[in-house]
């Protein structure tokens, strides 16, 4: 897959990561103000501490979601992989969203399903078209000795 594909993937994927991660500082905002007003409590929770950890949770994702999307947009800048710390963080980022995908469906409904699915599909993409490969002139990276079906 070329850079004609390639960066532009990676560009959608990380806007659409950091609108996401405004969209969740801002529900878990709204989340914490009417826990604060109602001072509502769970199982004899503070209501001040389920608040501020509502704030932390929405800024905590947020921070992580924009992350993720500074890794992308490094990619889409100089159309090259991601490294041994970035590749396993943008994993996380789709597995993330896999997850809240699931947990969308019965919560939320299928719309949500499907923007997370969507989202999830940009990560892979990206993840994919910027994977690995050996360049031309170097070796394809073979098994160690004695490791294959002719081992036995």
């Amino acid at each position: 897959m070329g850079a004609v594909v390639r960066r532009p993937v990676a560009w959608v994927a990380a806007i659409v990561l950091l609108a996401e991660a405004v969209g969740f500082v801002f529900v878990n905002g709204v989340m914490a103000t009417v826990v604060d007003n109602q001072q509502m409590s769970l199982a004899g929770l503070d209501p001040d501490a389920m608040s501020t950890g509502t704030w932390g949770a929405g800024f905590g994702l947020g921070l992580y979601l924009v992350c993720c999307a500074a890794l992308l947009v490094r990619a889409a800048i100089t159309d090259r992989g991601f490294g041994r710390v970035a590749r396993p963080v943008v994993i996380g980022c789709a597995i993330l969203h896999a997850v809240l995908g699931a947990l969308a469906v019965g919560l939320v409904g299928w719309a949500a399903f499907l923007f997370m699915m969507v989202v999830l599909g940009l990560i892979v993409l990206t993840l994919i078209a910027y994977a690995e490969r050996a360049e031309p002139g170097e070796p394809a990276a073979t098994a160690p000795a004695g490791t294959g079906p002719s081992a036995a």
